[in-house]
């Protein structure tokens, strides 16, 4: 299994996530933008996700519920600004427990000796929202992200 790394410069408003997937970045793409598929890699495994919206088109929304085991709800929505499969997806990612809190996603799909080289560039506001996000376990969730991510690559 490939390594997830996760790269936060002190002074700077950015998170950048890598990872190397043995799979063509057409599949991985169809993967990250199919609503069916969401629930199965998006957030940690003790959580559940629900979809309740995903457009993926130029200004369309998305809005993604979380569950915990004691049926606590967390909701995250964004909006898409560009898409360009299979090798590029922009779009906001808001945390609606802190709103106004907003990022600009940028995942970028390269081919690499038939894997793909998988980048999320995370753009904060402000350091203080990056360093904000790092304190709130973001890392774990990443992480275990991106290995569900490769689990439910492998299987299609």
């Amino acid at each position: 299994m490939n390594k997830t790394n996760i790269i936060a410069e002190p002074g700077k408003q950015e998170i950048i996530i890598t990872r190397l997937f043995d799979a063509p970045r057409e599949q991985i793409f169809k993967v990250i933008t199919d609503p069916i598929n969401i629930p199965n890699w998006w957030g940690p495994r003790y959580l559940t996700t629900k979809v309740e919206k995903m457009e993926v088109k130029p200004g369309g929304m998305w809005r993604y519920l979380q569950y915990d085991k004691q049926g606590n709800e967390f909701a995250f929505h964004g909006f898409y600004h560009q898409i360009s499969a299979p090798e590029r997806l922009v779009y906001t990612f808001e945390f609606e427990g802190m709103s106004g809190h907003v990022l600009l996603a940028t995942i970028k799909l390269e081919n690499s000796n038939g894997k793909t080289l998988y980048t999320d560039l995370a753009v904060f506001q402000t350091i203080e929202d990056r360093d904000g996000m790092l304190q709130s376990g973001m890392e774990e969730g990443a992480n275990e992200t991106m290995e569900r991510l490769e689990e439910l690559v492998i299987r299609k």
